[in-house]
């Protein structure tokens, strides 16, 4: 991907301090649960309209890669002296060069998804990219890598890979020694709604019902 820095980056801004919405959340992991292994610097929990259109669109052409930005909101628990992010915006990219094996956010893509950030969710941060690997499976690659290093560098800015063809995906996250395993990705949490239905169908992930919680009495499909 050729990506353009921004004219004018935003200054570094600490998280909004918080309650994490752990008791309003369904969290999937993989099937091999690596937190017992890696612990990732920021917990990631999506709402379910965000789920949505992230898979809408990687649906949308299963022999091409396509990507985008999320946004949303870093934040920390004091309580649990946790960091997390809350991914409610997902914005496609436009004007993007894409093939079976690769993905280019132009100079195009990148104003179209600034100002239209700036514009229309002013209140908002960038919390990471998105992008798929149709028939290629979820992992993240060196040229992925570079990329995420030098275009999203903060620490708790994370990068999420689908593979739609398979109905898969998993976020890639720095630990808290700001290393990025490339090898292994985590799951999330999803932000359930008042229909108390899980919206997630992604093959390569399990959900940990919490039976502590009566709140989460959830329809997992």
């Amino acid at each position: 991907m050729d990506i353009k820095p921004r004219i004018h980056p935003d200054p570094e801004e600490p998280p909004r301090r918080t309650r994490m919405p752990i008791h309003h959340a369904l969290e999937w992991a993989p099937h091999e649960n690596i937190e017992d292994v890696l612990t990732p610097l920021v917990k990631v929990f999506m709402t379910q309209n965000a789920y949505i259109r992230v898979c809408a669109h990687a649906g949308s052409d299963l022999d091409n890669e396509v990507g985008g930005w999320m946004a949303g909101k870093y934040c920390y628990d004091a309580t649990l002296q946790q960091q997390f992010l809350v991914i409610d915006t997902i914005l496609a990219a436009p004007y993007t060069n894409h093939g079976a094996a690769h993905l280019t956010f132009t100079s195009d893509s990148q104003i179209a998804l600034f100002e239209f950030l700036e514009h229309y969710h002013p209140d908002k941060q960038l919390v990471g990219w998105y992008h798929t690997h149709p028939r290629m499976g979820v992992f993240f690659s060196s040229w992925d890598e570079w990329l995420h290093k030098n275009f999203f560098p903060k620490p708790w800015q994370v990068a999420l890979v689908v593979e739609p063809f398979t109905a898969a995906g998993g976020f890639f996250i720095r630990q808290k020694n700001n290393k990025l395993d490339t090898r292994s990705y985590f799951g999330f949490y999803e932000l359930i709604n008042h229909e108390k239905k899980s919206k997630v169908f992604w093959k390569n992930l399990k959900p940990k019902l919490d039976l502590t919680n009566p709140e989460m009495e959830v329809l997992v499909i």
